[in-house]
């Protein structure tokens, strides 16, 4: 993007940063989360994806040779804000619309795995729901930069992952058709009832859940020291350790592999075993320790990666499924809601400080850049969500949430 748009690392990062912008100031996720706790999982469901799909194929527009040729909204694209370049625009339109679709999206899978699993493997079915998605990862890093071909072929890259956004629409279309299966033979399905109105205080007896607030704010931290990092880590790895752009994607790569593989390996032990917060707390340790290795060190970037991948594979299978422990079932919609809303405040501004480190360090743009202020940036991020996971293991020994306890009823 930087060698066919001309983008600064201020202008990657707001790319970035945009998908947040519907979730952290609209707070769409938690209304999202609402919506879904009233109208129930399968008209959610469709609509978010919905928006989804539409703001991948605006991005895939925005970066498309047709439009840069001039094509339809180009001269009104460029008509305003000349700071920012009409192809620019355009895709950060689609990553708004994206955003807006995707977060409530996982909130409505998240209900889904609470619904048809609760009790009996929830850890696990939340392990393969990370690791399906970190599948997603492995591929956009593998095949992004073949198709790319050096930016050659960028428009490309982008509208292969809108088609498979618009398959994804199509697989929630088949899954609508389970989920009203299984609604008509439990003859009663309470993701649908309208009864559970929703009401402010909902949300203010969420937040004044000191046990609630810390695994948010542990989520918040947690994911601004990794995703913004996977962003920018193909760039990194290539100015750092002197790989080509198919290199450094494939090595990048190797993370969600990690995760894809043991994600779910950690979700069933916590499910059987428990030690939630325990395996929270080891994570993030994990985390500023990989953090630290990439500023600070030369070592083979694969080891750090490896440690990373660990971190990244134990800290969700333990996190998302604990939601269980501290609210009530016809309030996890509104729950993970919120939670998402905070995580993407911190995907906003986080890659946006990013790329404002990457510029003021490395000022003329230019072609090699030193990530060292970045990257500890990053582990400053990692160090406060380490706080965040003590706090939350102080919190369930005093009032006794079970955080620790295994997941499967006995």
């Amino acid at each position: 993007m930087r060698t066919v748009f001309g983008f600064t690392g201020t202008d990657y990062g707001l790319f970035s940063a945009f998908y947040s912008v519907p979730n952290t100031f609209l707070m769409m996720a938690v209304i999202g989360g609402i919506i879904l706790d009233k109208i129930g999982i399968r008209r959610t469901g469709f609509l978010f994806v919905f928006f989804m799909t539409i703001g991948a194929l605006l991005t895939g527009y925005g970066a498309s040779d047709y439009f840069n040729n001039g094509g339809f909204g180009y001269e009104f694209m460029g008509s305003f804000l000349p700071r920012f370049s009409p192809e620019l625009k355009v895709m950060l339109l689609g990553r708004f619309f994206f955003g807006l679709g995707a977060e409530t999206t996982i909130v409505v899978v998240s209900k889904i795995l609470v619904k048809w699993f609760k009790g009996k493997d929830l850890a696990l079915a939340f392990g393969l729901k990370v690791g399906f998605g970190r599948l997603g990862s492995f591929a956009a890093l593998r095949l992004s930069p073949l198709i790319s071909n050096e930016g050659t072929n960028l428009s490309s890259a982008i509208w292969l992952g809108a088609i498979l956004v618009s398959i994804g629409l199509l697989a929630f279309l088949v899954y609508m058709l389970f989920d009203a299966k299984l609604d008509s033979q439990i003859q009663e399905n309470t993701s649908e009832k309208s009864e559970n109105k929703f009401s402010f205080k909902d949300i203010t007896g969420l937040i004044s859940n000191r046990a609630y607030l810390y695994i948010a704010l542990l989520c918040v931290t947690f994911y601004s020291a990794v995703f913004p990092f996977i962003q920018y880590a193909p760039d990194f790895f290539s100015d750092k350790f002197g790989l080509t752009s198919v290199e450094s994607g494939n090595l990048t790569s190797y993370l969600p592999v990690g995760t894809l593989i043991f994600t779910p390996v950690f979700g069933a032990l916590i499910d059987r075993k428990g030690k939630s917060a325990s395996a929270m707390i080891f994570g993030a340790i994990t985390l500023l320790v990989t953090h630290l290795l990439f500023a600070l060190t030369n070592t083979p970037p694969i080891i750090p990666l490896i440690l990373l991948g660990i971190a990244f594979a134990l800290v969700p299978a333990a996190m998302w499924p604990t939601m269980v422990k501290l609210v009530d079932e016809n309030k996890i919609g509104t729950a993970y809601g919120l939670m998402y809303s905070i995580q993407n405040l911190g995907l906003f501004i986080f890659p946006l400080l990013a790329g404002t480190i990457l510029d003021a360090t490395n000022p003329g743009n230019p072609a090699v850049s030193d990530y060292t202020a970045t990257i500890l940036m990053f582990a400053a991020v990692s160090l406060i969500g380490l706080i965040f996971a003590l706090l939350l293991k102080y919190e369930d020994k005093k009032k006794h949430f079970g955080v620790e306890l295994p997941l499967n009823k006995k």
